[in-house]
């Protein structure tokens, strides 16, 4: 047990130590903390207002046609849209609509118009056709807009600990991101492994250390220590994160000034976190992240010892693909099935595969924002743990042959042969 932890100790120190640690520590939480400010900071300084020139040989759409807070419609002679065609970069104008007739309309531009542009221009159309319709036809517009509502409904979910609120959209996104990060963290730690395992292997090093302590130790203390590595920085993403985060939205907004300055924003805004709030409340976020770490733990020892093995049966980086995709067929195969797992997280599919310790890791993560009771918890860890060790031992009986092969490429009826092999 005290080489084991040598062992890890050495593999945490040489990996927290190298600059590529440091970089990536330093960027994720800038990456994460910038993807959560800047959609809420270009959000509140709004978009340009964009100049559409606009011609219609009647004025039947152009008399319609209003202003938004991101369009200006300028209707424009006939002897213009020539010009304006021609050389687009001269105009004051971001597009051109020209308007045969109910049917056709040509959006001219000198590059390729943005899609909320489009598709606000063609709302507005519609709009206009549609109300032209309902005149026509003898409909009153003010009774249609008096009697048109918009419903909410309220979820309320009756668990054992009561009623609590729920959003299918929060515990949606909190599904793919948990699915997301699992899927991320497993592969890249897993590689990391794998990669360690093959450079001790090509700079003979691995023949210095087996001398020392048994193959099986060797590759335990390597998998250990690159899980606490892999937790190290997953803890220093998630500190970082919260501080750049808090920083960086007392420095550049001032939330009470724009509350100030637009009300209704500000009271939409309120509404928006309040209903947020409540939906989260009826998410057991404590069972959330315990769930995480376990998952993150559990599927990276499972997948790791694996990783290890491809890794000593191999030379060079370039053979590992031929057993590479074995092995990751059913983490990728949990990762396209996210969303028929979220569209139904109590059905057949998702329930077995939860269970299975290969797709566990990502897909009971996936179904725990919407629910799932503490038995089937239980079980999914207890067979995780399972899965673990009888893939250690399977990845074991491999590299402690692999690991000191040179020169000669690995098959599967070889990999056989060492696993079967009895002293």
């Amino acid at each position: 047990m005290n080489k084991i932890w040598l062992i890890i100790k050495r593999e945490y120190l040489v990996r927290v130590r190298k600059r590529s640690f440091i970089i990536m520590t330093i960027l994720g939480p800038l990456l994460m903390a910038g993807i959560i400010i800047l959609p809420t900071y270009l959000a509140m300084q709004g978009h340009d207002k964009r100049t559409i020139a606009l011609y219609e040989e009647n004025i039947f759409f152009s008399s319609k046609l209003e202003d938004t807070d991101n369009l200006h419609f300028v209707k424009i002679p006939f002897e213009e849209v020539n010009i304006i065609k021609e050389d687009f970069s001269a105009s004051p104008y971001y597009a051109l609509l020209d308007i045969k007739d109910a049917e056709n309309f040509t959006l001219y531009s000198n590059q390729q118009v943005s899609l909320s542009v489009q598709s606000e221009i063609e709302g507005k159309l519609s709009d206009i056709i549609q109300r032209q319709k309902l005149e026509l036809a003898g409909i009153d517009l003010q009774i249609l807009e008096g009697v048109t509502t918009q419903i909410e409904v309220e979820t309320i979910i009756i668990g054992e600990e009561g009623e609590t609120t729920g959003n299918a959209e929060v515990s949606f996104g909190i599904s793919f991101m948990c699915g997301i990060l699992i899927y991320m963290f497993i592969f890249m730690y897993g590689t990391m492994v794998m990669r360690g395992v093959i450079e001790e292997k090509t700079s003979r090093i691995v023949e210095v250390i087996i001398s020392s302590v048994k193959p099986f130790q060797l590759m335990m203390g390597k998998i250990l220590g690159v899980a606490l590595v892999g937790l190290t920085q997953f803890m220093l993403w998630i500190i970082l994160t919260i501080i750049i985060s808090a920083f960086a939205e007392v420095l550049f907004f001032d939330m009470s000034a724009i509350a100030t300055e637009n009300s209704g924003m500000g009271q939409e805004q309120s509404v928006i976190v309040s209903e947020l709030l409540k939906s989260l409340a009826g998410i057991n976020i404590a069972q959330l992240l315990i769930s995480f770490v376990f998952y993150f733990l559990g599927g990276y020892l499972l997948y790791s010892a694996l990783f290890a093995a491809v890794g000593s049966a191999v030379d060079a980086e370039a053979d590992t693909q031929q057993f590479i995709l074995p092995i990751t067929i059913p983490l990728i195969l949990s990762f396209i099935l996210m969303q028929p797992v979220m569209d139904n997280p109590d059905g057949v599919l998702a329930y077995w595969l939860s269970l299975i310790p290969f797709t566990s890791p990502i897909i009971m993560m996936v179904r725990l924002p919407f629910g799932v009771s503490n038995a089937e918890l239980i079980l999914s860890m207890a067979l995780l743990v399972t899965g673990f060790l009888a893939t250690t031992l399977f990845a074991a009986k491999i590299y402690r042959t692999g690991i000191l092969m040179y020169g000669k490429k690995a098959s599967y009826k070889e990999l056989w042969k060492w696993i079967t092999y009895r002293n």
